[in-house]
């Protein structure tokens, strides 16, 4: 598979953004290995400093793309994994795919003793909406979360 596979079908320009909409987008890939967790957050916290995001919602971010990437590199088979992140006026997306997936692709654990399967709850908790879905080209799935742009108030 060509390295930048992943990555141009996150970034596909018709993949839903509706033209003229003030957006910002980047994207990244990196191999599927435990160990790039902290590149992913480290490359999410860096482009969302250089867009002016911080605090709250700086943090979500870190904590959900920590959680999506780690749960592609240690549920899936592939050699890749993509990161994308879109921001528009109102909320910040995080989409990530990896290159395949257990053929019911990712779910919540709501079973509290387990010792993993926490991380999409996790995800769900903290973001305003998240789902998933098969890849639009070849194997693979894509799980998406989003936040709003600025912290909730307490």
């Amino acid at each position: 598979m060509n390295r930048d596979a992943l990555t141009a079908q996150l970034m596909d320009p018709s993949s839903g953004t509706a033209s003229g909409t003030d957006c910002r987008r980047y994207g990244f890939e990196l191999p599927a290995r435990v160990e790039c967790v902290a590149r992913a957050r480290t490359l999410t916290g860096e482009r969302l400093g250089s867009w002016g995001i911080g605090g709250d919602v700086r943090d979500t971010a870190l904590l959900i793309v920590s959680e999506l990437v780690t749960n592609a590199v240690v549920h899936t088979g592939g050699a890749l994994v993509a990161c994308e992140l879109l921001i528009h006026a109102q909320h910040l997306r995080i989409t990530v795919q990896d290159q395949g997936a257990a053929p019911t692709g990712p779910h919540v654990c709501r079973v509290s003793d387990e010792e993993r399967g926490r991380g999409l709850l996790l995800v769900e908790a903290v973001s305003s909406a998240w789902g998933t879905h098969a890849a639009s080209a070849g194997a693979g799935r894509v799980v998406w979360a989003e936040l709003p742009r600025t912290a909730r108030p307490c």
